[in-house]
């Protein structure tokens, strides 16, 4: 317990320092926040160096429990910006391309072949070889249209 009385504010800078070390290793702007966090107790206690090793451990607590908070609310509100939006969402990157239908779009379910796999889609019926559009993704089922098909507002021959 002695040990817990005598901390000094060096003692949350190298806490702190560590901590970095570990984001650095592990990056994923967890550990900085902690680091943040040990730094500013150290701070504090610098400042009032009588403050005892109780509210410092709470403060901690408390301080890395805020950043992290604060920080996931903030990235969440501003996500960062990619040139490949749909990098891990796999069905994403098919909307908008065209594809044959492997199988026959019967009761509005076929399937596609896509490159290497084979995706399940959901559509107006259609007969298997026929031409279709990816219009979106329900999970893992593409929705699809016919590919002559074009928008009436696209579509110069049919009125609006």
């Amino acid at each position: 317990m002695t040990i817990l009385e005598d901390l000094a504010f060096w003692h949350w800078w190298i806490l702190g320092v560590c901590l970095l070390a570990v984001e650095i290793l592990a990056p994923g702007a967890s550990f900085l926040w902690l680091a943040i966090a040990a730094g500013v107790v150290g701070l504090v206690v610098l400042l009032v160096p009588t403050t005892p090793w109780e509210f410092q451990f709470i403060l901690f607590a408390v301080l890395s429990l805020v950043s992290v908070v604060c920080w996931r609310m903030y990235f969440r509100r501003r996500p960062t910006d990619t040139d490949q939006p749909a990098l891990n969402r796999r069905g994403e990157q098919y909307v908008g391309r065209t594809f044959t239908l492997s199988e026959p779009l019967a009761d509005g379910r076929g399937t596609i072949r896509v490159d290497d796999t084979t995706w399940a889609v959901h559509g107006a019926d259609q007969p298997a070889g026929a031409k279709v559009r990816v219009t979106g993704v329900e999970g893992t089922i593409l929705t699809v249209e016919p590919s002559d098909q074009l928008p009436p507002a696209l579509n110069p021959l049919e009125k609006t």
